[in-house]
């Protein structure tokens, strides 16, 4: 099949190429992001496959379906750049890749956890320097503390599995208990008492209309002193200009990690060395000592690409032969080969 790919990235691309070996697909690749703007170079492509910063808007979802578009193949998990609404309308077929490699996101959770809490950033830059003072680089011991999982799927359990291996008490908050993660002797409580009792508190729900903003000024009042916050899932789980306010107040808030920004979207993924960030609170986050964060990158492992491309790639060959997976299935269409399927849940 021919697949449109917008939002090329040298990191991606090769575990695409290496992928579609078995797969046989014709491959072109679009350095632009796909838009209203720029959908138009898709015409004639039965699938279009968009980065997880494209915006696949109902305008440009209409132009991707008169260009000939059928099938939109996110290499994705995430699909709220997607109007879905227009999508059913439209008839087109929308398939993603639910989960993959969940370690890569837990583990660069803990990095983040490890690189805060060890001052590793600090000690680094004074090494290199030729400063080898240990003056205000004291952590504390990840052993018997309490880290709270907000979302315990796959990469909650996955954190949950080395937290468990550092020796800690684990909390869990989400709406299905996974007993995976009881047997590893979570603890399922509602979100004040994770919020409250945590020293570790580490997201990775999906952002919903529910979820948007689940930390914010009230919540961050809840946690407790020198404790630390963690996101690797998405950026509008967290207020970002409330924490800001809580780590001026230190008065609870005392460490941030971040992978994800609520307005990272022409922001990440794209190298603005050379020019002046406007975005006036992602640089005031910068400022503190105690954040650190990082490019959406917690995905960037050798084994989730390679996972991610192959499941991105048998998604198209599923469509083509007239049989999508259905878990990976967003929305059926009514357009493609093998007519319309049940549309699986929307994790």
């Amino acid at each position: 099949m021919r697949i449109a790919f917008f939002s090329e990235h040298a990191f991606q691309t090769p575990f695409l190429i290496e992928a579609n070996q078995e797969y046989g697909h014709e491959l072109v690749f679009f350095k632009e992001q796909l838009s209203r703007r720029t959908a138009q170079l898709a015409a004639g492509f039965p699938a279009v496959c968009p980065f997880v910063t494209d915006r696949l808007d109902a305008e440009t979802l209409q132009i991707l379906a008169d260009g000939g578009t059928r099938l939109i193949a996110l290499r994705s998990a995430g699909f709220n750049n997607v109007d879905l609404e227009a999508v059913e309308r439209l008839g087109l077929c929308v398939m993603r890749v639910p989960a993959y490699a969940p370690t890569a996101i837990a583990e660069h959770a803990v990095a983040l956890m490890l690189a805060l809490n060890r001052r590793i950033n600090h000690a680094y830059n004074r090494v290199r320097e030729g400063n080898f003072s240990l003056d205000h680089l004291v952590g504390f011991n990840m052993e018997g503390r309490t880290v709270g999982i907000v979302g315990t799927g796959k990469i909650g359990e996955s954190l949950a599995r080395i937290m468990h291996g550092f020796g800690c008490k684990i909390l869990g908050y989400d709406i299905y208990q996974n007993p995976a993660c009881i047997a590893l002797g979570m603890k399922y409580v509602d979100l004040p008492t994770l919020l409250s009792e945590s020293d570790i508190v580490s997201l990775h729900c999906p952002l919903t209309p529910e979820t948007k903003h689940l930390i914010n000024e009230e919540t961050l009042k809840l946690m407790k002193p020198g404790s630390m916050l963690i996101n690797t899932a998405r950026g509008g789980l967290v207020n970002a200009e409330a924490v800001i306010e809580a780590l001026k107040r230190k008065d609870g808030l005392a460490y941030v990690g971040m992978d994800v920004y609520e307005r990272e979207e022409g922001l990440f993924f794209s190298d603005h060395s050379g020019s002046i960030i406007q975005d006036d609170v992602f640089e005031r986050l910068t400022t503190f000592r105690n954040v650190i964060v990082t490019g959406h990158q917690a995905f960037l492992t050798r084994e989730a690409l390679s996972e991610i491309a192959h499941t991105t790639l048998g998604n198209v060959a599923d469509y083509e032969r007239g049989t999508p997976n259905p878990k990976n299935v967003l929305s059926a269409g009514t357009k493609g080969p093998g007519g319309p399927l049940h549309q699986s849940p929307r994790e």
